[in-house]
C-alpha cells in the first residue's frame, strides 16, 4: 500500500472575535496511490476548509499531515507554495484562468514556476492539451471557449505538472449537465491513467463517479464508503 496521504488527528479552528469555531474536529484520513475519492457534506460541514488543508491552501491549528511522506503541517509558506506547485493539480469550480492568455499559456504557467525551459513548456502544455481534447484551441483566448472548453484548461493545467494529487472543487458546478457528464468522463480517464483525484462535490450524481465516497457532517467523518 502507497499512502499519498496520511492525516492524523487534524484540528482546524478559526477565532471570531472572542469565540473560537471549531471546524474540523480531529480527523484521520489515509488515501492511497490512485485512488478516486469523492468528498461530500453539506455546507458549513467542513469539506472545504478540509480541501483547502490537502491542498496545502492552509494549515492546520493540530495534528499532522503526510504527502507523498512529506509531513507539511510545520512548513513556511514558501514551502506550501513549493510543495503546492509540484505535487498538486487543482481545479476550481470557476475555472481560475488568465483571461488575455492563450489556453497554451493557461496550461504552461505551473511550469513557469517549476523552472522549466519554453521549449520543455510548450512541448508539455501541448501534449496535456491533446490529452484534454482541446489540440484544435490551443491558441485560443478563455473568451473564445466554451465553459466545458475552460475547464478542460483548467484541467491541462493541474495535469502538466505530473502531481501527486488532483484537487478538484466543484468542478461541474458552472457547467451545464451535458458537459457535466463529459467533463466526469475526463476525470474517469484521469484517474485510469494512474492519477489520484479528489473531487469536492454536494452533487450526488457527481460523487456516483469516484470509487470512494468520504462524508463530512459537523467536522467530523460520519462515513467513508468504497463503492467500486
Amino acid at each position: 500500500m502507497s499512502l499519498v496521504i496520511k492525516i492524523r488527528g487534524i484540528v482546524r479552528n478559526f477565532p471570531l472575535g472572542q469565540e473560537v469555531v471549531k471546524v474540523l474536529k480531529g480527523i484521520d484520513l489515509d488515501i492511497e496511490r490512485g485512488e478516486y475519492v469523492a468528498l461530500m457534506g453539506p455546507s458549513g460541514s467542513g469539506k472545504s476548509t478540509l480541501m483547502n488543508l490537502l491542498g496545502c491552501l492552509d494549515t492546520a491549528t493540530a495534528g499532522t499531515y503526510e504527502l507523498n511522506g512529506k509531513n507539511v503541517s510545520n512548513m513556511s509558506q514558501d514551502e506550501l507554495a513549493e510543495i503546492r506547485n509540484k505535487e498538486i493539480g487543482f481545479v476550481f469550480q470557476t475555472f481560475n484562468l488568465l483571461p488575455r492568455t492563450t489556453a497554451l499559456d493557461n496550461v504552461a504557467l505551473p511550469l513557469i514556476y517549476a523552472g522549466k525551459t519554453k521549449e520543455e513548456r510548450i512541448k508539455r502544455a501541448t501534449e496535456v492539451l491533446k490529452d484534454v481534447g482541446l489540440a484544435d484551441r490551443m491558441d485560443h483566448k478563455p473568451s473564445q471557449l466554451s465553459g466545458g472548453q475552460r475547464q478542460r484548461v483548467a484541467v491541462g493545467r493541474a495535469l502538466v505538472n505530473h502531481p501527486s494529487i488532483i484537487l478538484a472543487d466543484e468542478p461541474t458546478g458552472n457547467l451545464d449537465s451535458k458537459t457535466s457528464i463529459e467533463m466526469m468522463a475526463l476525470f474517469e480517464e484521469i484517474h485510469s491513467q494512474g492519477n489520484t483525484v479528489i473531487v469536492v462535490t454536494h452533487e450526488e450524481d457527481i460523487a456516483a463517479h469516484a470509487h470512494r465516497v468520504i462524508r463530512l457532517v459537523d467536522g467530523m467523518i460520519s462515513s467513508d464508503v468504497r463503492t467500486k
